[in-house]
């Protein structure tokens, strides 16, 4: 029973590190060829502020 308390949380860390290495493999690494999502503004917009009229002076 030691054992298994010893053993358990070492083959657990290596579990979790390679899960990390097999995401890594299956993810593109470059986002060149990555769609943006729907909901972002194109990037000319994000840099220009409009005015906003307020009724407060």
């Amino acid at each position: 029973m030691a054992m298994l308390a010893v053993l358990l949380p070492v083959l657990m860390l290596g579990v979790v590190l390679l899960l990390g290495r097999y995401e890594e493999l299956l993810l593109p690494q470059d986002g060149a060829d990555r769609r943006e999502p729907v909901g972002v503004p194109p990037a000319a917009a994000v840099g220009r502020k409009e005015k906003v009229q307020s009724p407060w002076p």
